[in-house]
């Protein structure tokens, strides 16, 4: 695959750089993005491989930026004159309008992942006879097992960007994923548990021989965790959160609210509040898209901005925004590196890339053993946020009582329900385990979706109102 994207056109570079300067003419930004992608997914469910597919697609995006207003025009088409057509379409909005064309994003030389296409390596037998393997594995190793469903996933992105200024960068981003999900019964009664990797990585480690077995053995101990599970009690108490995937909760709390674009429309929580204390003290939470290899990392965002590490809440004080370009400038910030879109048909706009809290210095053992009686959330499933007043509900789906500071029996139905800024005040222990999560997370946004990580280590919050199942 050649990975020069202008050479794909049926022009010249020089007259693609002639009709981009024309119509950013007048323009405060804007840039032409060109996309080429591929993807790959195998599904094996219920004993037999149940689904397959692969695609294609390439195309530009062709954006004009006039103070708050954004012409956008984009095409599947890889010719000057369907560039020439989104050109006619994008100078609309600076109709009337005289800018200041913003100076170009500056270059990097670092890069944290490789550029290797994964598809097509292992080959597809070999990722067939993977995912036959998880599944005879699973059905062997317990008789409670009912259903099995395995599903390994790779793309591979080439982004190339032009200003009018001349300034042009370029980006490779491998991705991969693997994901295991277990049915167990007794009875009637039935539970699920899951597992996911993945990264801006190849498919070689996890599908070493013994790698793999492991993702699969936590899929099953959490389904049969589930098995035995009680119903979950409602009310007020403590919380704990595990470290890892449970920062997906501050991802979605907190995370969204600190994006500029909401802050800038004043429609976020934190709207108005920098330099003020938004969280308890010992709480740092910060955004890193320069994590080597991890999920949500992009060396370039998607207007060119080298990503960085950006500290969003600095002990408990409220100290930036995650920035694209146009919110950063009407803001008279500067941009972070957050300008992210999910392909060449869609505008970009602040997103996060990987979202985490820094470590403190208690233990998971002594923030566990402060709690008399409260719950132990050990990882999520869906929740649902509204970004304006920060309030939350979020499904556990691994969770145990704690009961005179012990780990008791587990529950099922479990959730936590609270506001982003308020639940923040409520963390009362900081343990010195952060982790990130094992690479699984997707990020929606105005209907465009991209991969994020999160992370965060165990935390004690007070007195949050739990949702529950027991009568």
């Amino acid at each position: 695959m050649n990975t020069d994207l202008l050479s794909l056109f049926d022009t010249d570079e020089a007259k693609l750089r002639a009709i981009v300067a024309k119509a950013l003419s007048g323009a405060d930004d804007g840039e032409l993005f060109v996309e080429h992608a591929q993807a790959e997914s195998l599904t094996f469910d219920n004993g037999r491989l149940k689904g397959g597919s692969f695609n294609t697609d390439q195309g530009f995006g062709l954006r004009s930026v006039a103070g708050e207003a954004v012409g956008y025009a984009h095409a599947g088409d890889l010719s000057a004159a369907a560039l020439e057509r989104a050109s006619d379409a994008v100078r609309a909005v600076t109709a009337g309008y005289s800018g200041s064309y913003a100076s170009a994003p500056q270059r990097t030389n670092k890069k944290y992942y490789g550029d290797e296409n994964p598809i097509g390596s292992p080959s597809f037998e070999a990722k067939a006879k993977l995912l036959t393997d998880i599944d005879a594995y699973l059905r062997n190793k317990d008789d409670k097992v009912r259903q099995v469903t395995a599903t390994i996933s790779a793309s591979w992105q080439v982004v190339d960007i032009l200003r009018a200024d001349g300034h042009r960068v370029q980006d490779i981003r491998p991705m991969t994923r693997i994901n295991i999900s277990v049915v167990v019964g007794d009875g009637d009664r039935q539970e699920s548990g899951s597992f996911g990797t993945g990264g801006r990585i190849g498919f070689g480690d996890f599908v070493a021989d013994g790698n793999w077995q492991v993702g699969a053995d936590e899929a099953l101990r959490q389904a049969l965790v589930n098995l035995e599970a009680i119903e979950a009690p409602a009310g007020t108490m403590d919380v704990v959160l595990s470290s890892g995937w449970p920062g997906v909760m501050l991802h979605e709390a907190v995370g969204h609210g600190l994006e500029g674009d909401f802050n800038r429309k004043k429609t976020s929580a934190f709207a108005g509040l920098l330099g003020e204390m938004v969280a308890a003290p010992g709480v740092t939470v910060v955004d890193d898209g320069t994590i080597d290899n991890r999920r949500g990392s992009i060396t370039i965002d998607d207007e060119g901005t080298p990503s960085a590490y950006n500290v969003l809440i600095e002990n408990g004080k409220l100290v930036g925004y995650m920035q694209d370009r146009q919110n950063a400038r009407l803001m008279g910030m500067k941009p972070t590196g957050n300008g992210r879109r999910q392909g060449y048909s869609s505008v970009p706009m602040p997103r996060m890339t990987n979202t985490y809290m820094l470590g403190g210095d208690k233990t998971p053992e002594e923030i566990i053993a402060s709690v008399k009686k409260g719950v132990y959330a050990v990882s999520f499933g869906g929740g649902q946020v509204d970004i304006t007043s920060g309030k939350f509900v979020f499904g556990c789906t691994e969770a145990y009582l704690i009961e005179d500071g012990k780990i008791g029996p587990a529950i099922k139905g479990a959730m936590l329900i609270g506001n982003g800024p308020d639940a923040m005040k409520r963390v009362s222990m900081v343990g010195n385990d952060m982790k990130l999560d094992t690479g699984i997370g997707n990020c929606g946004k105005a209907g465009q979706w991209v991969p994020v990580g999160v992370g965060q280590p165990h935390l004690r919050m007070d007195q949050v109102t739990v949702g529950g199942t027991k009568a």
